[in-house]
């Protein structure tokens, strides 16, 4: 497939970059490291790409992983890309994470605070004790420390209660590419 022009951005102006192989694999390199999804406005401050250039790249480097022999491929999830593996290779990686020490499931309790949290975000704590019944001090503890929510604000009333909401890495753990692609609340009811 023919390269474009791609440009490189350089003191505002727009510069032609000479070797579009090696842009695209500055960009692979830089998937690979991150832990995290990179979005194309990231990847465009870090390399100096025009970001049109960037999602290019990124649609050429996710044309070459889909192809056969390839372990893994290009996703957007959590308004950013992520290199992941085939799901066809599950079973291998599934192997290698059982000989890791193994992390504790999400509880029913912390399931349960982390819906009233998706669903009604940003929420307060004493709104997600009204609408589970019972104390939520320990489970919002948790969901804090596994980073799946945060304190997003200040609510108005007395004493200013601490708003949670989700964030981005809640979006990473459950392969969500937004908020929006969650069902909506009222399909769930009829269920």
């Amino acid at each position: 497939m023919p390269w474009p022009t791609l440009k490189k951005l350089r003191g505002g102006k727009r510069m032609p970059v000479i070797f579009p192989e090696e842009a695209m694999a500055v960009l692979d390199s830089l998937l690979f490291v991150s832990p995290e999804p990179l979005s194309v406005k990231k990847l465009s401050r870090i390399t100096g790409f025009a970001p049109e250039d960037v999602k290019h790249l990124l649609n050429q480097l996710a044309e070459l992983y889909n192809q056969p022999g390839h372990g893994v491929q290009l996703v957007e999830v959590a308004h950013g890309y992520q290199l992941v593996t085939h799901p066809q290779y599950h079973s291998y990686i599934e192997k290698l994470h059982q000989e890791k020490e193994k992390i504790s499931p999400l509880s029913r309790a912390a399931l349960e605070t982390l819906g009233i949290i998706v669903y009604c975000q940003p929420v307060t704590r004493a709104r997600i004790e009204a609408i589970r019944g019972v104390k939520v001090d320990h489970v919002l503890a948790n969901l804090l420390e596994r980073g799946l929510i945060e304190e997003v604000g200040r609510g108005e009333g007395p004493g200013r209660p601490i708003l949670y909401g989700t964030t981005t890495y809640f979006l990473e753990y459950f392969g969500l590419k937004d908020i929006a692609d969650l069902p909506p609340l009222e399909s769930l009811k009829k269920t």
